[in-house]
């Protein structure tokens, strides 16, 4: 078969044409996001800094972002990584703790009704018990040591993988698991085959929401009773009368959560890679 010049220079150009156009879009997509994420941030630390400098607000109420940088600066010559490192520690044992057991028992009530029957009442009264609620209790049981603080972030990131994946569960379509019944496939096959992978959006929206949950509740274990992490330079800044010191803690968890749920997020797009999902904005397709 003969390739005349003309064609073979046609798909040449074709070629040439796709794979930069989508390189480039994929580049620019990428920029314009970071650029227009900074934007506000940005935009919010030069009107402070300007604000303060005109005398509009108090530096003891909002200290100028100059100020938070010198700070900064001096807590990274001292505790302030151990306090990170000690909160970031705690996250991660009980956000994996919680969310295990929160995958291992919402597997069951999902799957047998029976289980749900027995089980759910008791898990939606528990949900509705503030996790501050349960600290005194678990003081007393296991101390003012990192148990309890454990076991309080766990307690918070349950509730919302549990709920996350027996919904993801109820919510398959009854159809697929009647072609896998139709076939004669297993129970085991069924869950593996067809209940896992369908269920898999609404659990790493559940996990991504216990993570979030799960920063929130080392803040409030710190808060009480720690001698190190960033809930203790929120308590320590507030005794000291440093603003300055507790926008630095809070900064700090902004950018630990930002950055651990955008670690997380990159693990759903990979493991969801199937997916045939609407994935434009309102306003059209994000440029």
């Amino acid at each position: 078969m003969t390739i005349s010049i003309q064609e073979f220079r046609g798909e040449n150009q074709t070629e040439t044409r796709k794979s930069p156009g989508r390189l480039s879009r994929l580049g620019g997509r990428l920029f314009s996001m970071d650029l227009r994420g900074a934007i506000v941030p940005v935009g919010a630390l030069v009107l402070l800094e300007l604000f303060v400098r005109m005398g509009w607000v108090s530096p003891y109420v909002l200290p100028p972002p100059s100020d938070l940088y010198t700070t900064f600066l001096y807590l990274a010559e001292g505790p302030l990584w151990t306090n990170i490192a000690a909160s970031s520690l705690r996250v991660l044992i009980g956000f994996v703790a919680g969310s295990l057991l929160a995958i291992v028992i919402g597997s069951i009530v999902g799957l047998w009704y029976s289980a749900e029957r027995y089980l759910e009442p008791s898990f939606q009264a528990l949900r509705a018990v503030p996790s501050l609620a349960w600290v005194p209790l678990l003081m007393i049981w296991f101390g003012i040591g990192e148990t309890s603080k454990v076991v309080l972030i766990a307690k918070s990131a349950f509730f919302p993988v549990y709920l996350s994946l027996f919904s993801g569960i109820r919510n398959v379509d009854r159809k697929l698991v009647e072609v896998g019944e139709m076939y004669r496939q297993p129970l085991p096959v069924l869950v593996w085959r067809i209940l896992i992978p369908a269920s898999l959006p609404h659990l790493f929206t559940g996990l991504r929401y216990g993570l979030s949950l799960a920063w929130l509740s080392v803040v409030a274990a710190e808060l009480l009773a720690a001698s190190e992490g960033i809930g203790y330079m929120l308590s320590d800044g507030r005794e000291l009368s440093r603003p300055d010191l507790v926008l630095i803690a809070i900064i700090c968890l902004a950018i630990l959560g930002k950055v651990s749920d955008s670690v997380f997020k990159l693990v759903e797009d990979r493991c969801l890679s199937w997916r045939d999902t609407y994935s434009t904005s309102i306003g059209g397709r994000p440029t």
